[in-house]
């Protein structure tokens, strides 16, 4: 046994059978499945006997598959809860032959809430819902109900109710809306309850989502000034039905100023421009548009704000651009002396010298040299063909980035750059869904 600074061992061979000790030392390069008999179980619960398993499953005959698979049957509870194991019986879900998955899967009948809220066990239910028929997955879910606030809160859990969401037919999952009945503020407020709500907007029917979105319009105003309810509110304005979309952009209406400032609010703010029909734009810039001065300059050297105006001179119409250019002009001196400022006279050159070739000098110049333009003139003015709509493109995902994973256990998953990895790395997938650049 060798420790580090006497206190932390990282290497433990009592009990090692001869065969691992060999194949760990690298001492038996041509081992074979059929080489593991009576030792199956052993090697999957290792580092390095796990991974060597995973890439022989990928390849093995079902002859080969079923001599691995007797000696795992029997121990299957206790390889799905190993760090090393669980990557197992993964492999069997997305490897094995139809018998053999449903075997497995009917192993998981009785422990599902026990693996559910598990660290291990969360992903081998999760692998299991994406590769076993409809019947046995309603089974598995089955045993959740009485039990889906607990596993929506919980970092393993959680996990577990968003693939039922994603694998399962809606008509199997009522017992989770009626879980959320009168819960849908505290959940959309709650790190990891916020996304299973977004999968249910995303995959459950319109009679089972009317009674999550009534909820969450009841709360809107404090879900966007929420580090996590701001999302939900978000995939609504993406996702959504266009009645539900109006209801938040009339929320937003009028407290553009303040909203805009707020760290989270903001990030809202910006979805309602990108996502808003073209009147409900219009009047969301104007609203800034029509504000004195200090308050768009305010907005515009703002950490939070200054995304804002950034987005609005990007999807605005020709006129509001202009109207925009208008309003900004007064202030170009002042923002260039500000990092957030910077940002908006770098959009406003991207934009307003869209369609203009023949234009070398910088729109930020141009404002400063040219003749005055007042507002009315801009508002008479014909639309300019050159001068297009941008709208940004789709953010990425974000995630927590928290892994509980060792380093060890992630190097014995083989699928380190494929899908699967999401499983298996647990807290790394999916997250709250909405990048956001200020943070």
């Amino acid at each position: 046994m060798v420790f580090i600074n006497n206190t932390r061992s990282i290497e433990k061979n009592v009990g090692r059978s001869a065969l691992l000790e060999d194949f760990r030392n690298s001492h038996l390069p041509n081992l074979t499945l059929q080489d593991l008999t009576r030792h199956i179980v052993e090697f999957s619960q290792d580092q390095h006997g796990s991974r060597f398993i995973q890439q022989k499953l990928e390849r093995a005959t079902d002859e080969e598959k079923q001599l691995v698979f007797n000696e795992v049957i029997g121990h299957a509870y206790q390889l799905m809860t190993d760090v090393f194991g669980n990557y197992v019986i993964q492999k069997f879900f997305e490897f094995g032959t139809t018998q053999q998955k449903q075997a497995l899967a009917q192993t998981i009948r009785g422990s599902v809430l026990d693996l559910a809220l598990q660290m291990y066990g969360c992903r081998v239910i999760q692998k299991a819902l994406e590769s076993i028929p409809a019947d046995l997955q309603k089974e598995i879910v089955r045993e959740l109900d009485g039990h889906v606030l607990n596993c929506v809160k919980d970092q393993n859990g959680n996990h577990v109710v968003q693939k039922c969401i994603e694998c399962i037919e809606p008509s199997a999952l009522q017992f989770i809306i009626n879980a959320f009945q009168g819960q849908v503020h505290s959940l959309s407020t709650h790190p990891y309850g916020c996304r299973v709500i977004q999968r249910i907007l995303e995959h459950c029917n319109p009679e089972q989502t009317a009674s999550i979105l009534q909820e969450l319009h009841t709360h809107t105003e404090a879900l966007v000034q929420d580090q996590y309810g701001n999302y939900v509110v978000q995939h609504v304005l993406e996702h959504g039905r266009p009645e539900d979309k109006t209801k938040i952009i009339r929320m937003v209406r009028g407290k553009v100023l303040d909203l805009s400032q707020h760290k989270f609010a903001s990030n809202v703010v910006e979805r309602c421009i990108t996502q808003a029909m073209r009147s409900e734009r219009s009047m969301l810039i104007e609203e800034v548009c029509n504000y004195p001065e200090s308050a768009l300059y305010t907005m515009m050297k703002d950490q939070y704000a200054n995304y804002v105006v950034q987005k609005m001179i990007e999807v605005a119409e020709s006129q509001q651009r202009k109207l925009l250019l208008v309003r900004i002009r007064p202030h170009v001196n002042a923002l260039r002396r500000f990092t957030y400022g910077k940002h908006i006279l770098a959009k406003l050159d991207k934009y307003m010298n869209t369609g203009t070739k023949s234009s070398t000098a910088p729109i930020t110049t141009t404002i400063l040299t040219s003749s005055p333009l007042s507002a009315n003139s801009v508002n008479n003015a014909t639309n300019n063909p050159g001068l297009n709509v941008n709208s940004s493109p789709l953010p990425t995902s974000c995630g927590l980035n928290k892994s509980n994973d060792s380093a060890a256990e992630m190097s014995a998953n083989i699928d380190s750059s494929d899908s699967s990895t999401d499983i298996a790395s647990n807290t790394n997938s999916n997250s709250f869904e909405i990048t956001d650049k200020k943070y």
